[in-house]
C-alpha cells in the first residue's frame, strides 16, 4: 500500500503520514490500494479513502514501537498514540491511577510537577493539532468549489459534503481536547493559508465560542443517530459534546450554561439509546456489540487486534494494568507491562472496600491478590489495587482476536455519561429539567450496577442523597479510567485544592494542594519558541 500523501499544513511533519490499514470495523471506510496525492480527491472513492484517514488517525500511528517503559521520548508509535497520551494527562494526575514506570515526564503527571518540557503532554499536543491538520485539509478539499473543478456533482457531492461535516465534528472534538487540557492554543481551519504565517493564538473564551458553533453548523445535517456505520460520529455525537462542552462551560468561559447541558444531554438519551445489561461488557472484545439496535456506545475508536495493532489505546489500557500475581491469560493477553494501579481514594467508593470479597456494586472491578492498599511506592507494581476493567476477553469468556493488541473499541461517549450530565445541570440550577427525572436516571445507572438491570431498585437512592457530592463520586464510580476524572475535578474545585487529597497528589505520600496553575498544562516549550503569536499559560 501507497502512503496517502496530503499537504497537511502547520505541525503535521512531526508525525509523518499514517497508513491505514483494512479494518473490519470501518466496513465502507477502507482505503484502497496505490492511492497517491495526485489521485486520492478524484472522486468519491478516493474522499472516502481519505475520511478513513481522519477516522483511522484517532487510533493509528503508523510507526511500530516499543510496548512502553522504553527509551523513547513521547513521539514513538506507543507514545504518541491519542487517546494512550490523553488518558495519562486525564488520569494519572488524578486520585484515579498511578504508573510504576520511570519514563522521563511520566511522573510528573501524579507528582503534578509537569513542565513545558514534558515529552507526553508535547505528544498529546501535537497529536491533537495534527489530527485538527487532517482534518482542516479534508474539509478544504471537499468545499464546492473543489468538487466542482473535479465534475464531482449529483449524489457523490453530497456524499461528501456529509464527510466534511463529519470531518468538522471530528475538528470540534480535538479542539475541545486542546481546550479542556491547555485553554489557548493556535488556531487553523480550512481557510488557513498552507506555508503561510504561524497560526495566531486563540483564547479560551473564544475556542469555546468556535466549538459550539461548528457543532450547532452541522447537527441538523448529521447523519441521524443509529444510521452511521460503526464508528463514524452522528447527530447524537454532536449532542454529546455540545452536553459535554455546556457541562464544563463556567470552566471555559466564566458563564455557566447548566440549561443547555440539560437540552443536549436529553436529545442523546431520547435518541433511542439504552444501558446494555452488564457494566463488565462495557470494556471488552466484543464490545461493538454496544452499539448494536439501541446499545449504549455514541461514538468510539475502533480498535482491531489484527487491523488496528499499536501500543496504544485500549492495549496500552489492558496490558499496562496487568502485573505481579494477576493471570495475564484471564485478560486475554500474552502478558502484562505491570504499571497501572487505582490509589485507595478509587475502590473506596465502592461497597466492600478494601478487600470486596463480597460486590455488591458491580461496577467495582479491582485485584487485590498480593496487591496493597496502600502505596507505599508509586514505582512499585504491588502497591496500589489492580483494576479489571479492560478484559481482552468476549462476553462469552473467549480471548480476542490478538493475545498481543486489543480488540476493545473505546467509547469516547455512551449514555451513562449523558445521564449524569442531566443529573448535574439538574443540581447546578439548570433550567429545562427536573429532580424527579434526574434521579430516575442515576437509579437506571445504578440498577445495572446492582442487578446487571436498569430497572431494578437494587441501587437506588432517594431524592435526598442526591447530591453534587454523590454526582461526583457516581462519575468516578461509573466513569472511571475512561478519561473523565481530571475535567470533572477541575469543575468541582477539587483538583488543585488542599481540601481534597489523594495518595502523592503533589508529590508527598498524604497528598497536598498545589498551585493553580496546574488546572492547565502548559503549552509545549517547542511550540512557543516556534510560534511568536502564542502565550504561554501563566506560571510555566
Amino acid at each position: 500500500m501507497k502512503k496517502l500523501i496530503l499537504p497537511t499544513g502547520f505541525l503535521a511533519a512531526l508525525f509523518g503520514i499514517i497508513i491505514i490499514q483494512s479494518c473490519t470495523k470501518y466496513p465502507n471506510l477502507t482505503p484502497t490500494n496505490d492511492i497517491t496525492s495526485e489521485t486520492v480527491y478524484a472522486n468519491l472513492a478516493g474522499y472516502k479513502s481519505v475520511l478513513a484517514k481522519v477516522y483511522g488517525s484517532f487510533a493509528l500511528t503508523g510507526n511500530q514501537g516499543p510496548a512502553g517503559n522504553g527509551d523513547v521520548q513521547g513521539i514513538d508509535e506507543g507514545f504518541s498514540d491519542f487517546f494512550r497520551l490523553f488518558w495519562k494527562s486525564q488520569e494519572l494526575s488524578t486520585d484515579e491511577a498511578v504508573i510504576s514506570w520511570g519514563d522521563v515526564g511520566i511522573q510528573d503527571f501524579h507528582n503534578m510537577n509537569w513542565t513545558s518540557n514534558n515529552s507526553f503532554l508535547t505528544g498529546l499536543y501535537y497529536r491533537s493539532m495534527y489530527q485538527i491538520t487532517l482534518c482542516n485539509e479534508f474539509i478544504r478539499q471537499s468545499a464546492d468549489d473543489q468538487l466542482s473543478k473535479r465534475g464531482i456533482s449529483s449524489n457523490d457531492a453530497d456524499n461528501i459534503r456529509e464527510f466534511a461535516r463529519e470531518a468538522r465534528f471530528l475538528r470540534a472534538f480535538q479542539y475541545w481536547v486542546l481546550m479542556d487540557l491547555f485553554g489557548n492554543p493556535p488556531f487553523a481551519t480550512e481557510a488557513t493559508v498552507i506555508g503561510g504565517a504561524p497560526p495566531p493564538r486563540i483564547a479560551r473564551p473564544d475556542l469555546f465560542a468556535y466549538i459550539e458553533s461548528e457543532l450547532k453548523a452541522i447537527e441538523a445535517n448529521m447523519p441521524a443517530p443509529h444510521s452511521s456505520e460503526y464508528g463514524r460520529a452522528d447527530q447524537a455525537a454532536t449532542w454529546a459534546l455540545l452536553a459535554r462542552l455546556y457541562l464544563n462551560a463556567e470552566v471555559y468561559t466564566g458563564t455557566p450554561k447548566y440549561a443547555d447541558a440539560i437540552t443536549y444531554s436529553k436529545k442523546v438519551i431520547d435518541a433511542g439509546y439504552s444501558l446494555i445489561s452488564d457494566y463488565t461488557w462495557l470494556m471488552r472484545a466484543d464490545n461493538n456489540l454496544n452499539t448494536s439496535n439501541t446499545g449504549e456506545f455514541i461514538f468510539t475508536i475502533n480498535y482491531d487486534g489484527i487491523h488496528t495493532q499499536g501500543y496504544g489505546g485500549t492495549t496500552f489500557l489492558t496490558h499496562a494494568c496487568v502485573g505481579g500475581s494477576m493471570p495475564a491469560s484471564s485478560f486475554g493477553v500474552g502478558g502484562g507491562w505491570s504499571g497501572t494501579r487505582a490509589t485507595k481514594n478509587l475502590p473506596q467508593l465502592f461497597p466492600g472496600y478494601p478487600n470486596f470479597t463480597t460486590i455488591t456494586d458491580r461496577r467495582a472491578q479491582f485485584y487485590t491478590d498480593g496487591q496493597n492498599l496502600e502505596i507505599g511506592n508509586v514505582t512499585a507494581f504491588t502497591d496500589g489495587l489492580g483494576v479489571t476493567k479492560y478484559k481482552n476477553i468476549k462476553r462469552n469468556g473467549s480471548p480476542g482476536s490478538s493475545q498481543d493488541f486489543s480488540d476493545i473499541d473505546m467509547p469516547l461517549f455512551r449514555l451513562s455519561e449523558m445521564y449524569l450530565i442531566y443529573a448535574e445541570a439538574v443540581l447546578r440550577g439548570g433550567t429545562g429539567g427536573d429532580a424527579g427525572t434526574a434521579l430516575s436516571y442515576i437509579n437506571k445507572i445504578r440498577g445495572r450496577a446492582y442487578a446487571n438491570d436498569p430497572n431494578s431498585t437494587s441501587g437506588n437512592i432517594s431524592s435526598g442523597q442526591l447530591t453534587l457530592d454523590f454526582i461526583l463520586d457516581e462519575r468516578a464510580r461509573e466513569l472511571y479510567w475512561e478519561g473523565f476524572r481530571r475535567t470533572d475535578l477541575i469543575r468541582y474545585n477539587k483538583f488543585v485544592e488542599g481540601s481534597y487529597l489523594w495518595p502523592w497528589k503533589g508529590g508527598v505520600a498524604s497528598g497536598t494542594g498545589v498551585s493553580p496553575i496546574r488546572k492547565l498544562y502548559p503549552i509545549p516549550s517547542r511550540e512557543i519558541n516556534s510560534n511568536r503569536n502564542l502565550i504561554q499559560n501563566p506560571g510555566y
